[in-house]
């Protein structure tokens, strides 16, 4: 639902050059994370599943924040991005 989304706002308003992409993390170590039952499961589980053997930080979500949001990604629009240290792509 959440890609469909994203592309049909991308649509929608890419004609008032307004862009819309997402951004879909892997668990982060946060105190708030540390709230939800299972959290430390899920981050070993990542950290050892993921190609990059390590689980993402906030400051390396809010980079990818930052350049979506800089003119950097100008070309960029109806995208999710995935910022989770490769977890996504092993098909889990």
């Amino acid at each position: 639902a959440l890609e469909a989304n994203v592309r049909y706002l991308a649509n929608e308003l890419g004609a008032n050059n307004i862009r819309v992409n997402a951004i879909s993390s892997g668990p982060i170590p946060t105190l708030a994370a540390s709230a939800i039952t299972g959290i430390d499961i899920m981050l070993e589980h990542s950290e050892k599943i993921s190609p990059l053997k390590r689980n993402v930080t906030q400051l390396e979500v809010g980079n990818t924040a930052a350049f979506l949001a800089s003119d950097l990604a100008s070309g960029i629009a109806g995208q999710i991005i995935y910022v989770d240290a490769g977890y996504s792509i092993m098909g889990m």
